[in-house]
């Protein structure tokens, strides 16, 4: 049989981990409640944050799946209880049958099979006539199975104390991540040794120019200045992508559709090579050219899905996102 849980240790434990967790997210983090709004983000105390969430949770995470192996055995044990009282009962069916076939069905019998067996050996005539080692075997499973139903309940409680305060960690772990992300996302990197021509035309003004964030405006900028734009860039528009976060940008090197110049060709493949000579100042994602994919962390191009166009396929622009 299993063991008795520690469920009342377990709730304390959960109960301080659930408010230490939570204090640890919002002391000191921008847009707290009690935060003053001018305070300096520390990105490295974010960081050092989220590494503790992270461990707190995959430690809470191999609890709940020990108290889940737990609640699977007492499962089992109770099935395995009842089956044995079940059994039980079929000995004493027969009994009741015999007594049916030779002098009459004794009515004490309908004890036997009603939702309270035990009760049954509340009359010391009907215990005899069973037999005293079979109703002492009966009385014993009935004991133990509602031992293990109890326990099997309380395994189950603390499983569900345990659930949800995994929950709770994850949704902590999400905020700070997404506070670290808008904070990266303000970061603007350094200027590069030659700024370009430093001007920005305003030709090169696309859709949700104004709507990116400092960061993707910061790369934006510094590419047009380097390499200039032939058409419209365009950056935020209403979507689930990174345009929809204001954190990729499209330099377009035609229009409608049309597939690019040899010269604008060659000016895409530019701007994709210095965007990965670039990346980790820029502190740019990836980089979309030619139905290619380019990822800061694999540090190398791959082949994606033919989407059906030119556009879609990115043959026509150069899509950067960034971080």
């Amino acid at each position: 049989m299993t063991s008795t849980p520690r469920n009342a240790s377990r709730r304390g434990r959960f109960t301080a981990s659930v408010a230490a967790m939570t204090a640890l997210v919002l002391v000191g983090l921008p847009g707290a409640a009690h935060a003053d709004p001018d305070d300096d983000v520390d990105i490295d105390e974010l960081n050092q944050r989220a590494e503790e969430l992270e461990e707190t949770y995959d430690g809470e995470l191999l609890q709940y799946t020990e108290i889940k192996d737990r609640v699977e055995t007492a499962e089992a044990d109770l099935e395995e209880l009842d089956e044995r009282l079940e059994k039980s009962r079929g000995g004493v069916s027969a009994i009741a049958a015999a007594q049916y076939k030779g002098d009459g069905f004794d009515p004490t019998f309908q004890i036997v099979f009603s939702s309270q067996p035990e009760d049954m050996f509340a009359d010391a005539a009907t215990v005899d006539y069973l037999g005293q080692s079979q109703a002492e075997q009966i009385a014993e499973l009935i004991s133990l199975r509602d031992e293990q139903a109890e326990l099997t309940g309380q395994l189950q409680d603390e499983m569900s104390e345990a659930s949800e305060l995994i929950d709770e960690l994850e949704e902590q772990r999400e905020e700070v991540t997404k506070r670290i992300e808008e904070y990266e996302a303000e970061q603007v990197p350094e200027a590069p040794e030659n700024p370009g021509n430093g001007s920005i035309p305003d030709s090169a003004r696309g859709g949700g120019w104004d709507q990116t964030t400092p960061r993707m405006a910061a790369i934006r900028d510094e590419v047009i200045m380097q390499f200039g734009a032939p058409y419209p860039v365009g950056c935020w528009r209403p979507s689930n992508d990174d345009h929809g976060t204001g954190t990729a940008c499209d330099f377009m090197m035609s229009a409608n559709g049309a597939a690019p110049s040899a010269e604008n060709k060659a000016l895409g493949q530019q701007i994709s090579d210095y965007g990965i000579a670039n990346a980790d100042r820029l502190g740019i994602k990836y980089i979309i050219w030619e139905q290619q994919i380019w990822q800061s962390t694999s540090r190398q191009w791959t082949w994606m899905n033919d989407r059906g166009d030119l556009t879609q396929n990115h043959y026509d622009h150069v899509h950067i996102s960034s971080y």
